[in-house]
């Protein structure tokens, strides 16, 4: 049998893909499908872990459509990070003046630098209940690529 030379995804791959991300509900959250494609190093923290470890071993030119279970996308829902946060905090670590609604996704500087993000929940006079899990965390997801090509 002759032996295959088609590459394969590997842990450290550079890909150009097309992929889509499509929530158990039916709704699109992200493609590429339509517009250029995107290209990654994989390993480099661009796509959640759990996306990538699907993607190792599917080769050039393969067109899969995954299903991936309830927290296996990214992970699941954790409590601990649904969080109130005074007034005090909010306007210290956000946009001044700016007036959230509940669903609203606010950005927050992190003590040493950087930025992370929570929904807002709720909101009364004492502070905001944050939701701080990645927005799909505990959620299926269908995962549809195209790998185009893989250096």
């Amino acid at each position: 049998m002759p032996h295959s030379t088609t590459p394969v995804v590997t842990s450290d791959a550079y890909l150009t893909l097309h992929y889509r991300l499509v929530s158990n509900d039916g709704n699109e959250i992200i493609s590429t499908f339509s517009n250029s494609p995107a290209t990654l190093q994989l390993g480099s923290g661009q796509l959640a872990p759990e996306l990538e470890s699907a993607l190792l071993g599917l080769e050039e030119g393969s067109h899969t459509i995954l299903e991936l279970a309830a927290g296996n996308a990214f992970g699941p829902r954790n409590p601990d990070l649904v969080q109130q946060v005074s007034l005090e905090t909010l306007q210290e670590n956000s946009v001044y003046g700016e007036k959230y609604v509940v669903g609203d996704l606010v950005e927050f500087s992190a003590p040493g630098g950087g930025q992370f993000a929570g929904i807002l929940r709720a909101f009364n006079e004492s502070g905001a209940l944050f939701d701080f899990n990645h927005p799909l965390a505990g959620q299926a997801i269908t995962f549809e690529v195209k790998i185009i090509g893989i250096l």
